[in-house]
């Protein structure tokens, strides 16, 4: 009966967690390129399906493409995305050099991690709103007792509470590993 809300709250979490894959914190983490996409023969293909994407040290991220024709291709998607990175391109590959993070950019990443955090805990929130609703709702037209509706909210309280928890402990681990130097 509850499994719908608890799959909600499951894909919010999943949400939160994939936005924190492409926070980049000081280090190359190849998640940072999930979002662009290339434009590959008239079509926007995500830039993972036309090259090799390889840590070959920790500040470098090298992409291979496997038409030698996509490298100008690659290089303009990554451009025009919001990474702030200038691909280096030596004819064959593209390079990626991240820059050491300063302390002011690390505070502010952390307030927005913190803030994408307390998104996912509103959603949350939302969810458990809808779910008590709905029971309150099969209360009246008579379909649970009273007994059932506070064994059931009580339910849906305990699923929030962990889903909260999940999403304090996340923000947490991503605000550590952002401010770690």
């Amino acid at each position: 009966m509850l499994t719908q809300y608890e799959e909600r709250m499951e894909k919010s979490l999943d949400s939160l967690l994939s936005e924190f894959a492409g926070i980049r914190a000081g280090r190359a983490n190849p998640h940072v390129l999930d979002k662009i996409r290339v434009d590959y023969y008239g079509q926007p293909t995500p830039l993972q399906q036309v090259a090799n994407i390889s840590v070959p040290e920790p500040r470098t991220l090298m992409i291979q493409p496997w038409e030698a024709s996509m490298i100008k291709e690659i290089e303009k998607a990554i451009m025009c995305s919001d990474l702030g990175i200038t691909p280096n391109n030596d004819g064959k590959a593209v390079r990626l050099n991240f820059p050491e993070l300063t302390e002011d950019r690390r505070k502010e990443m952390a307030k927005d991690i913190k803030k994408k955090g307390e998104n996912a805990k509103v959603a949350v929130r939302n969810i458990r709103r809808d779910a008590n609703d709905a029971l309150k709702k099969q209360n009246k037209d008579n379909e649970i007792s009273e007994d059932e509706l506070k064994n059931l909210e009580e339910k849906v309280q305990k699923l929030t509470d962990k889903y909260i928890d999940k999403i304090d402990k996340e923000v947490e681990a991503k605000t550590e590993e952002i401010l770690t130097v």
